[in-house]
Order: structure tokens, then sequence, then C-alpha cells
């Protein structure tokens, strides 16, 4: 079996830096982290910027589809990601949330939910995925 990547917000990239995404929960089931949300993740006009909540989306559904095949010594890169702005949200911690709708051989669908502290949707998103070989 091939190890997992370190998913560590140290180890990401400049990008990932940025949007902030700490994971704490990392599975083929599920998976579960936070982003403390400040004046960096804000448009112009004072909010979260939507790409930050496409951006845990996206990255949370894909580490939970690649989760669910590393033992196949594969990965799963994303096909569409469709996230749902459901309300504005300036500063404070967000949950996020993802768990697979589907897990197919060649494929999977997994829903992501970005909630504020009080529990209510900030942000709700579906990201299909396709299954591909690591390059050895």
């Amino acid at each position: 079996m091939t190890d997992a990547p370190d998913l560590s917000l140290s180890a990401a990239g400049a990008f990932l830096k940025g949007a902030g995404l700490e994971t704490t929960v990392a599975t083929g089931d599920e998976v579960v982290g936070h982003i403390d949300a400040d004046v960096d993740h804000h448009t112009p006009w004072g909010v979260v910027h939507g790409g930050v909540y496409a951006t845990a989306v996206e990255s949370a559904c894909s580490i939970g589809a690649s989760a669910a095949v590393l033992d196949r010594e594969m990965f799963s890169v994303g096909l569409s990601n469709h996230t749902d702005f459901i309300r504005a949200h300036t500063k404070g911690r967000l949950d996020v949330r993802a768990w697979p709708i589907h897990q197919g051989r060649t494929g999977q669908l997994w829903q992501c939910d970005v909630t504020r502290e009080d529990g209510k949707l900030v942000a709700q998103g579906r990201v299909r995925l396709q299954n591909v070989p690591m390059k050895g």
C-alpha cells in the first residue's frame, strides 16, 4: 500500500495555506476539518470569498476520495465542483465535513458542508471525482 501524503497545512503549497483548511479526520468515509476565517479570506466587501468555500469543498472531497482508493494505489481528481454559497460569513471558525454519496470503481461523488460555529450552513458542495492510478 502507498503511504498517504502529508495533509498538514504546514506541508501545503501557498494557495492551500491561504485557504487555511486544517484537517482533523481524513478517511475514505469522512473528512473533517476547519478554517479559522478572518480578513485574510475576505473579498473587498469584507466577507469570506466564495473561492475559500469552493477550495475547502474540493480539498475535503478530494482527500476523502483519495483515501478511499489509496489501498488500490490510486488517488482521485475532481472532475466537477458545484459549490453553493448559502450565507455570508466574516470572521470565526468554519467547520468542514465531507462524506461519500457514491464510491465506484472508476469514479466517486462526495458532498461537503461548511458550517459556522452555531451550526448554520454557510456553503455546501458536491464534487464528482475520477479515480486514477498513481505513477510509479
